[in-house]
């Protein structure tokens, strides 16, 4: 609004000092001007009575007094003469309303009577009682007993206070006019840079720190624009200053291998780094929660440790098992000045450290256990054959059999393992071609279905194909989905399912193998990529068909080489998917 602008205040503010100060010279024009006109009239009168009285006091025509006193008066006036021998003249007036002063009213009137007797002046304004009409009587002593009495209306005197009312009043109202306009010019010529100013802030607040405010004038306003604009150049720079610090921070904590997390004293998390997010979908997936409340639910076990470090100011360190990946998580306070505003996580996935340490410890135990049972069967079974034990030819030639089926065993877990060596040190050679997806998945799926209905099991096939062609190795992949699927087959009970899911687009060749079948325990998640992985044997349906405990790593090492990527989820009794994901490039 108009009168909450500074243009409104200050040019209010004006007004109303002027029209205060015209207010009291006004009222001190108008009491100076009608005691002036009062004056002014009376002091004429009072020059009319005494020339008079010069006449009458050296002339002795009568007539001529007479005469000569109608001259020298104010038409509008009237002169009553009291002769020393008590003879009384009356002049005549213009003014109709002026009544006749009698002499008998001079005589009951004291204030008059004082110029006859006491030879004393009188100016005085009266209300003659004949025609009710107030006069201004001037009166002037001859000798004793004579006088000159000159009187007036006084509505002559008001029209002209009237008049000078008027023009005092529209000298005041020219000046109120004048003032206004020049109130509001000024206010305007002022505050013009103070608006321009405010909308240059405007601009700043929104980010738009290259706003210049123009320099009109050399005044205190032009030096204020001259700050104004200095003081956007260095918000400008110490804002693109601590953009540069926040890009930096931002690309340091998103290339740190470990997850970050930084939370203020209400548990709210206001930075996450990639390895983070990946901490926190996997416990919103192992508490059975929508991964959606990622930036409103905080962890239990980060709040815990969260109102810990609060309460007692110190670092704690703490480990937490998820999806069966061990991480470690030291939480610190962070202060602001000597309170403590909230704690930054850092979080270490140390499941490949514990991985190593497993597969140090179990790597010799794994083979000398895979190759032991062999051994020792074929040393067993050729020492009866040695010692005659097997009399009949049937027997021998079981026997042998038995021993061939373990060396063919032996040589198959020592192939994998070599598979396994040149894989891990690059040696793998894939023959990459072109292949039609739909019926390169189908052939393998239709492999698999006489095993799955002689186990009682419905497997299921479902693609969503974009695009009709991938680049792989079908041999070295087709290895994969043989392992994945006769492994979910395996552990998967009777009136079970198992879903294959295959997608195909211009840039990954995506598959997921699900099943309801018994599941992998938490613990042993982190190792069924490594070599020699058995899961609890009691938990697979076919206690008859054995592995070597070699195939989801030489399938992970296959998937590897062709850069993409395996992974595993899975819950006790509830079921597990593999899912592997294939750049065409």
């Amino acid at each position: 609004m108009f009168w909450r602008s500074v243009v409104g205040k200050l040019a209010i503010t004006i007004l109303l000092l002027v029209c205060f100060v015209l207010f009291i010279l006004s009222i001190f024009l108008l009491q100076f001007f009608e005691n002036f006109h009062v004056d002014k009239a009376e002091e004429e009168m009072l020059q009319t009575a005494t020339k008079i009285s010069y006449l009458v006091e050296q002339q002795e025509d009568k007539q001529f007094i007479h005469d000569t006193g109608d001259l020298i008066k104010n038409p509008s006036s009237r002169v009553a003469i009291i002769y020393p021998n008590g003879e009384y003249w009356l002049s005549n007036t213009t003014d109709e309303s002026l009544p006749e002063l009698e002499k008998e009213w001079i005589s009951n009137d004291q204030d008059l009577m004082k110029v006859l007797t006491s030879d004393t002046e009188i100016k005085q304004e009266k209300i003659l009682t004949n025609r009710n009409t107030e006069a201004i009587i001037v009166g002037k002593p001859i000798t004793e007993n004579s006088g000159i009495f000159v009187y007036q209306s006084t509505e002559e005197i008001s029209q002209t206070k009237a008049e000078t009312r008027k023009i005092i009043y529209l000298a005041a109202g020219v000046a109120i006019i004048l003032t206004t306009f020049f109130a509001v010019f000024l206010s305007t010529r002022i505050t013009s840079p103070l608006i321009r100013m405010r909308e240059a802030a405007h601009d700043l607040t929104r980010g738009e720190f290259n706003t210049k405010v123009p320099i009109l004038t050399h005044d205190e306003i032009g030096d204020l624009a001259i700050e104004f604009n200095r003081m956007g150049r260095q918000l400008k720079f110490h804002i693109n200053a601590l953009r540069q610090e926040k890009e930096q921070f931002s690309s340091i904590v998103s290339s740190m291998a470990d997850g970050v997390v930084t939370l203020n004293r209400n548990g709210d998390m206001i930075v996450t780094n990639p390895p983070a997010e990946k901490f926190l979908e996997n416990w919103y997936f192992e508490n059975n929660s929508d991964s959606q409340e990622l930036s409103k639910r905080l962890p239990t076990e980060l709040n815990q440790v969260l109102q810990e470090v609060i309460g007692g100011e110190e670092k704690v360190l703490r480990e937490i098992a998820i999806q069966g990946r061990n991480y470690v998580m030291l939480m610190t306070p962070l202060y602001d000045g000597s309170h403590v505003r909230g704690a930054v996580a850092v979080i270490r996935d140390m499941t490949e450290e514990r991985r190593l340490d497993k597969l140090r410890k179990d790597f010799i135990a794994n083979v000398s256990h895979e190759l032991r049972t062999p051994i020792s069967m074929m040393q067993g079974y050729s020492e009866a054959i040695v010692d005659d034990i097997a009399e009949s030819k049937e027997e021998k030639n079981e026997l042998a059999k038995i021993i061939h089926e373990e060396s063919l065993r032996m040589g198959r877990l020592v192939n994998d393992l070599l598979d396994i060596a040149r894989m891990e040190a690059g040696h793998i050679q894939l023959n990459k071609e072109k292949i039609e997806v739909e019926g390169y998945v189908e052939r393998i799926i239709k492999k698999f279905q006489g095993i799955a209905k002689e186990n009682q099991i419905e497997l299921t096939l479902s693609k969503d194909i974009d695009f009709s062609t991938a680049t792989f190795d079908p041999d070295r992949i087709e290895q994969v989905f043989t392992n994945l699927v006769d492994n979910a087959i395996r552990h998967t009970n009777e009136n079970g399912f198992v879903q294959v899911s295959v997608k195909n687009n211009q840039e990954t060749f995506d598959v997921s193998i699900e099943d309801n079948g018994s599941g992998i325990p938490e613990e042993d998640l982190p190792f069924v990529f490594e070599r020699f992985y058995k899961a609890d044997k009691s938990r697979t349906r076919n206690k008859k068909k054995k592995g070597t405990g070699l195939g989801l790593a030489i399938a992970k090492n296959i998937v590897d080489a062709h850069k993409g990527i395996i992974s595993v989820n899975s819950k006790i009794n509830q079921g597990t998917t593999f899912t592997l994901k294939i750049p065409h490039k």
